[in-house]
């Protein structure tokens, strides 16, 4: 098994239930690959007694039978004399029979593989919890899946687990200061925009970031995971888009497909997709944000306060923006092994790719700003609408906080230091940018390569932020 790295915070929350003298309910979330089975395996260290239970991928012809079938037979790996498969009441009464007492973990993974079939399933995961495993006060039953929506609807928001469940948790991304630890010793060796350049691939996914080899190059690495037939993420969009959405998949994919290049609203992609803004597109739209590939960016009213019913759709994941755009169109070269380097012009996205990194970890950007959280009353991607008396205005990252102060951030990812066109841009925005009277506007500049003394001499920036410090700061994550 591969070092535990990070999740300290999701780690203190479970233990904190052991502390408890009732048995527990948790529901774990999140993005595949993000590192939920992980996390619950790190918890088992905690149980004299574990019992670790996955459904099965649902492949063409996978059956609500297969399921239960495969289910006991993983039991009878920790040699529980389990043998009839036909009724989860059944089965689930006779795991209890042997998690009666003492200090037990039941994980079941991918619930939804294991439960979407059969329509008795969460109902009777249910009674059994009632009847059955509560009633052992050190027991504690974890929930695990990647298709967040599902688990949402159907347990999260159902009055059949209302009041039940003692711990939901969704997993996101990994802070950047825990990413560093996945280049071991070597670290220090390796420059701040390398490592940028490989996490505006792989986002802060753990499953990605074990793949890495010290011994390749950036680019090496890149090629050995993107462009070999073999690699994990050659292969991982389709395995993703099958196992979460099924059917749906092609669909979903056409929307990632437009969002790769622009930030739209749910009206703007109607119009795009030649259908209606409600229905199926609202359904996918939300399926989408909830596993983890789109974020919904809210502009708001800056004299107000509020948030605005204006809003725009992004892909904030990292590896999907790059498979769908440099990926997919070489598959098939890609499958005879002839792309041997990067393709030309990938390099392009990095600086979006760069601004889903920022975004992902603002809560370690607050403190550099000397902002405490508590005076922050909104922050995130912004767009000001042009009308007759106002320009249109893009930002990458603003801050508002309860004092009418604005921070204003200008996210750049690149190679050589940052220039002094970057005043005149940023200056640009802020003329652009209609602010109430009585509010303060202060330019922040987040570079990862440095900047021109210039820049720094000509004393525009409020702050100019190096995100490379953030790999060394501790996080309890």
């Amino acid at each position: 098994m591969t070092k535990f790295i990070g999740r300290k915070k999701e780690l203190d929350s479970l233990k904190g239930l052991l502390l408890k003298k009732k048995a527990s309910l948790v529901v774990i979330r999140g993005r595949r690959r993000i590192g939920k089975s992980r996390l619950a395996e790190e918890f088992a260290k905690s149980f004299p007694k574990t019992f670790s239970l996955s459904g099965i991928p649902p492949v063409d012809g996978i059956t609500a039978e297969m399921q239960r079938v495969e289910f006991v037979r993983q039991l009878q790996e920790y040699k529980i004399p389990i043998y009839k498969s036909d009724d989860w009441g059944t089965i689930f009464h006779d795991l209890a029979q042997v998690t009666k007492k003492g200090r037990v973990l039941i994980l079941l993974d991918e619930i939804t593989w294991m439960g979407s079939k059969d329509v008795t399933f969460l109902p009777k995961l249910k009674n059994a919890w009632d009847a059955h495993f509560k009633k052992n006060p050190e027991l504690i039953l974890i929930i695990s899946g990647s298709n967040s929506a599902w688990i949402e609807k159907n347990i999260l928001s159902s009055t059949g687990f209302f009041g039940r469940v003692s711990l939901r948790m969704l997993l996101k991304e990994l802070p950047l200061s825990d990413c560093n630890f996945f280049w071991n010793l070597k670290s220090h060796r390796i420059s701040a925009y390398e490592k940028f350049t490989i996490l505006s691939i792989t986002g802060g996914i753990p499953r990605y970031l074990e793949e890495l080899r010290e011994d390749l190059s950036t680019e090496q690495n890149i090629i050995k995971l993107c462009f070999d037939p073999e690699g994990l993420l050659f292969l991982e969009f389709d395995q993703i888009f099958h196992d979460l959405f099924q059917k749906k998949g092609p669909f979903y994919k056409q929307i990632l497909q437009i969002l790769i290049n622009h930030h739209l609203s749910m009206s703007e992609l109607a119009v795009t997709l030649n259908r209606s803004k409600g229905g199926d597109l609202s359904e996918a739209l939300d399926d989408l944000t909830q596993a983890g590939f789109l974020a919904r960016d809210y502009t708001w009213d800056l004299k107000k306060e509020k948030m605005s019913h204006t809003n725009r759709y992004r892909v904030c994941d990292n590896y999907m923006r790059f498979y769908l755009k440099y990926i997919e169109p070489n598959k098939e070269q890609i499958k005879l092994s002839q792309v041997r380097s990067l393709p030309k012009g990938w390099s392009s996205i990095l600086g979006l790719q760069f601004e889903n990194l920022v975004a992902s970890n603002s809560a370690e950007l607050f403190p550099m700003l000397h902002i405490p959280s508590e005076e922050i009353l909104l922050a995130g991607p912004y767009l000001q609408s042009k009308t007759a008396r106002r320009k249109s205005c893009q930002i990458d990252y603003l801050i508002q906080t309860r004092f009418h102060a604005l921070y204003l951030c200008e996210v750049k990812f690149s190679l050589k230091p940052i220039g002094m066109d970057v005043v005149s841009e940023v200056k640009e925005k802020m003329e652009a940018l209609q602010l109430p009277r009585g509010f303060s506007c202060r330019p922040i500049l987040i570079h990862i390569n440095g900047v021109q003394e210039n820049v720094i001499d000509s004393g525009f920036f409020s702050q100019i932020i190096d995100f490379s410090d953030f790999f060394d700061l501790k996080t309890n994550s």
